[in-house]
């Protein structure tokens, strides 16, 4: 399934959720423009797990920084696409309802959890995780218990037939976690080979589904 948009229409502006995507796609332009390798961009800025556990490492930035850069940096454009995508259609709701600069820290948070999720998980791995996609989750998470019903138009392929189906946000998001935990749980025996990091998915996830009514205890204005 790859949903696409819903129907559940806002009715500001999202200045946040335009300014994160702005600011992830800034950021892999710099990476292919840095005339650095990849991957010695990827260990100076990633988040490590065993740096962020021990707090101490040789990264050019103390570890508990690399949280926040390794969140807005991608290994490819397809890695990009694939969670600006998701992050549009879900996240400007959660922006309408908390607000723009609240919507901005939920983000960094969710963000925050997935990394320290994946980290207290795999606490020796050497390997660096970077992307939105722990964010991201937590958008999800405060979306389905925000607007369970919520229509999503979702692709679906069905051998060589492909067609395209409103589905409810509870079904959508349900069956990306459930997929998410499995993933998860059959990844662990090749943590050491990298790959994925489902746990920062689910972490994110789970942030955001039982935080998300705390942020809207006392709503700012949207400014």
């Amino acid at each position: 399934m790859i949903p696409y948009k819903d129907d559940n229409p806002i009715h500001i502006i999202p200045f946040g959720t335009v300014l994160i995507i702005a600011l992830n796609m800034l950021v892999f332009v710099m990476q292919l423009l840095s005339g650095e390798d990849s991957r010695s961009i990827v260990y100076s800025y990633g988040a490590i797990p065993h740096n962020i556990i021990s707090f101490s490492s040789s990264q050019p930035i103390h570890p508990a920084l690399t949280i926040f850069t390794s969140m807005f940096m991608h290994g490819g454009l397809f890695h990009l696409a694939w969670n600006m995508l998701y992050f549009w259609i879900f996240g400007n709701n959660i922006e309408e309802r908390l607000g723009h600069m609240r919507f901005m820290l939920f983000y960094l948070f969710c963000g925050v959890m997935a990394a320290l999720s994946h980290a207290l998980i795999s606490p020796n791995s050497d390997i660096p995780m970077i992307g939105a996609s722990g964010a991201v989750s937590g958008m999800l998470g405060g979306y389905v218990l925000l607007f369970p019903t919520a229509r999503i138009h979702t692709i679906v392929l069905l051998g060589f037939y492909i067609t395209v189906v409103k589905i409810p946000a509870l079904i959508v998001i349900g069956f990306w976690a459930i997929i998410q935990v499995v993933s998860g749980l059959i990844s662990q025996g090749n943590a050491a080979q990298g790959g994925i990091a489902f746990f920062a998915h689910v972490g994110g996830f789970v942030a955001g589904l039982f935080t998300i009514k705390l942020w809207q205890l006392r709503r700012f204005n949207k400014w």
